[in-house]
């Protein structure tokens, strides 16, 4: 392995759908698992295909109980292409299978400069032969509607023939989730194939509820010395099938070149998917040209986003960041789409849009600002449903749902199960109504960082004025504490979901909650006083707000409780009433204990009855803002938040996380490298290994942290240099982090694209690239500084 390449060796059924999953390969519009051609969906392999955006909604029964749940598709596989051989005179083998014939030198390469997935091995028998096997497959980044798998056969020392059958197979149902086996997963129906000239076969269906229509086309040719004996297009119900017997001989090599489209009636510029898929691949170029555009292609994204990290962690970053491009692309700018939680490289969370475009913005918005864009317009076009809710709930403004899909409704489910005990539970999650201020922080962020005023005066101010209205109506005054307070919530953490013996759900004074909420209404209050008048009185007109409500929000947002117990903030009211858990007798009896909730459960316990989180909640506050702006938070809230508070704080969660969540450690990293804590790297090595180690167990297979993989990239670029972007400057605060103490990047800031940060030696050297944009200023904790385009800023760091 080197830097730029990941290799897999040998042939690990037990491993594929992990290795699958981190071989993905996408293109922002859509991504196909990495899977053997050869192999069809089963136990253990998936050749799963997403794109971005495609749900469709399913009733089950379930237990007993009738359910809908809305997934991400696993659309029709088009990677399907097996062969068989036989020598001159002789009878046709079995068709290759690597569960039934030996492997020889079997390896996969993930070459992630030119995003691209080799497979090579050999294989043999003492019918034909040894036969060496090349493929190669790409999903394109310059044309998103393409994807091409390239196959060398090289026979050694015999003759004969090659069958090969290269199919677009449309059985296919959503099965990459084993513990969703009982849900109903048909997705797919209203197959139809067909041929088109001599070298294409195409498939068209539709999604059975939302009535998207699909559609891909196959064009299959062969490179060689000979033309195939026979090419046969066999269309049939469910599958599209081109099977070609092509001569073979030593010293002569057989290429097939397979390339695919696939279009939806999603798309745009286009009259029908079909015709549309059909014209596209007709006329798309072979092979090596398909790959040098798509490398091109490539190479501009590095360019705009690489980073310089050295050794391990370096090529662990770029391995992330590879993945968040290929989910999030420039391509994304163009579709209605979300953040789904695990990429487009599996089907947990079946796809769904959390949270985590939280851990995601901030290193797009000083990368690809017009995809950050494009992901908080999926937000406003869903605000008239959030509003909706909020009315449904008996509330103002827009109350966002935990789980976000095609429309904006709820789609956390009402039960779930804990497969450690068999049971279906009641799932509160949907009370993460934090999720609102996760938007309106991501607006916030990306406003600051590219000067979009226009986008925060009209589409971010309406959301922000919307979240904040419902938070002020949920804030109830208690008159004995002379505190607002917010009551029935579920916080960041998760495994608290009610108090023990409770009546009701959800907690009252989640910290996380009240001082995000706090913060919304802050900068809620600061936006309209900066609008001008018409604008703001436009404003108050559409939304319906009277602005008599306005001091009313300010007192709230200085009089939100924060409750707190024993010197450290509490995470919720009554928290510190809670029994302590006996850690080390967990860890000694299971092992591992990420998953406490469902451990204690299927004992017949509950985890709301212990002081354990599952991930950071109260801690995630010092995620998203500097220690001087959470110190200013908790002023203006009337509370003293000074370095021995927030130490204890940090200290007393660090002994109470069982880390069930992979973006724990990365929440954990951050914060402790910002208090100058050794043990930070320790966190920040898991947040790395996360997938790549599938440290949850067998998750990763079923899709990959994106919220985490971002996150990492995000620790480097706003984490170890303190970066913020506000008052029309850029802020630094550089953290030491000994085990990443060099590093390099560049961003896109205010119209300057590509400006260099590196640290090395004591020393950040910021470089300007020459342009006719205004300087920049940047701001450190003890100096400001001016620096010009064209020029390079060496800045001496203090010793810390």
């Amino acid at each position: 392995m080197s830097e730029w390449t990941w290799e897999w060796t040998g042939y690990d059924p037990a491993a594929e759908r992990l290795r699958e999953s981190l071989c993905t390969l996408g293109n922002g519009y859509f991504a196909t698992r990495g899977a053997l051609p050869e192999c069809r969906a089963g136990l253990m392999h998936y050749p799963g295909t997403y794109a971005a955006g495609c749900y469709n909604r399913l009733e089950s029964t379930v237990a007993g109980r009738n359910v809908v749940n809305e997934d991400l598709v696993n659309l029709p596989n088009w990677l399907l292409l097996r062969f068989r051989l036989r020598r001159a005179e002789g009878d046709w083998g079995p068709w290759f299978s690597p569960h039934t014939h030996t492997l020889l030198d079997h390896r996969h390469t993930l070459d992630l400069r030119r995003a691209t997935l080799t497979r090579t091995f050999r294989h043999g028998n003492d019918v034909t032969g040894v036969l060496g096997v090349e493929q190669t497959c790409l999903v394109h980044m310059g044309d998103p509607h393409l994807a091409a798998l390239r196959t060398l056969f090289t026979a050694e020392d015999w003759a004969g023939e090659i069958e090969i059958e290269s199919c677009l197979d449309g059985e296919v149902i959503n099965g990459n989730v084993h513990r969703y086996r009982a849900l109903n997963r048909h997705h797919v129906t209203h197959v139809r194939t067909g041929t088109h000239e001599t070298h294409t076969v195409w498939l068209s269906c539709r999604t059975s509820t939302s009535d998207t229509t699909v559609a891909l086309a196959a064009r299959t040719t062969v490179v060689a010395d000979r033309a195939p004996a026979s090419s046969e297009l066999r269309p049939a119900r469910h599958r599209a099938v081109h099977r070609l017997v092509v001569p073979i001989a030593p010293g002569r090599p057989v290429a097939v070149e397979k390339t695919i489209a696939l279009h939806t009636s999603r798309d745009t510029a286009i009259s029908d998917p079909l015709g549309a898929a059909i014209d596209r691949v007709s006329t798309a170029a072979d092979f090596p040209s398909l790959l040098d555009s798509h490398a091109s292609a490539w190479e501009r994204l590095w360019r705009r986003t690489d980073i310089q990290v050295p050794g391990e962690a370096g090529r662990i970053l770029r391995f992330h960041l590879f993945h968040v491009l290929q989910t999030l692309s420039p391509h994304t700018a163009d579709l209605d789409v979300g953040v789904p939680a695990r990429g487009l490289h599996g089907e947990a969370y079946r796809g769904h849009v959390f949270w985590d475009e939280l851990f995601v913005l901030p290193y797009l918005n000083l990368h690809f600002p017009n995809v950050s864009r494009a992901l908080l317009d999926y937000r406003y076009r869903r605000l008239p449903r959030a509003c909706r809710a909020a009315r449904a709930a008996g509330r103002t403004g827009a109350m966002y749902p935990w789980q976000s899909g095609s429309d904006g409704r709820e789609e956390s489910q009402e039960w779930h199960l804990n497969p450690a005990s068999g049971r279906w539970l009641p799932d509160r999650s949907r009370l993460q109504h934090h999720v609102g201020s996760a938007i309106a922080y991501n607006v916030w962020r990306y406003c600051e960082a590219t000067g979009d005023t226009e986008y925060l005066h009209t589409k971010g101010a309406e959301m922000l004025l919307q979240i904040s209205r419902f938070w002020a109506d949920l804030a109830d005054f208690d008159p004995g504490l002379g505190r607002y307070r917010i009551r029935g919530v579920v916080g960041p953490d998760e495994y608290h979901d009610g108090y023990p013996g409770g009546d009701r759900p959800g907690l009252d004074d989640n910290a996380y909650t009240n001082v995000a909420a706090a913060w919304v209404l802050t900068r809620t209050l600061e936006l309209l006083r900066r609008l001008p008048a018409w604008r703001r009185e436009e404003l108050l007109q559409r939304t319906g707000l009277n602005a008599a409500e306005l001091p009313e929000w300010e007192e709230i947002s200085r009089r939100l409780r924060v409750p707190f117990h024993q010197g450290v903030i509490s995470q919720f009211e009554g928290y510190d009433d809670l029994a302590e858990l006996d850690w080390t007798a967990y860890r000694k009896r299971y092992g591992s204990i990420r998953r406490l909730d469902r451990i204690l459960e299927a004992e017949g316990d509950t985890v709301n009855r212990y002081k354990a989180s599952k991930q950071a909640d109260v801690l995630m506050l010092g995620y998203l803002f500097s220690p001087a702006e959470l110190r200013d938070l908790f002023q203006r809230l009337g509370y003293d938040l000074d370095d021995d508070v927030w130490r204890r704080t940090v200290d007393y969660y660090l002994r109470r996380t069982s880390h069930g969540s992979t973006l724990s450690e990365l929440v954990h990293g951050l914060v402790l490298a910002r208090a100058r804590r050794a043990e930070a790297w320790q966190y920040v090595r898991e947040a790395l290994e996360a997938d790549i180690a599938d440290i949850q167990g067998g998750t990763t297979g079923e899709g990959i942290h994106l919220g985490a993989m971002a996150g990492t990239l995000d620790l480097v670029q706003r984490g170890l240099t303190g970066l913020e972007t506000r008052e029309d400057a850029l802020w630094l605060d550089p953290v030491p982090l000994p085990a990443l103490s060099e590093y390099g990047f560049t961003l896109h800031y205010r119209g300057h694209w590509g400006i260099g940060m590196r640290r090395r030696s004591g020393q950040l050297d910021i470089a300007v690239p020459d342009s006719e944009e205004s300087p920049i200023r940047v701001v450190l904790a003890d100096r400001a500084v001016t620096i010009a385009p064209g020029e390079t800023c060496t800045l001496t760091l203090p010793e810390t």
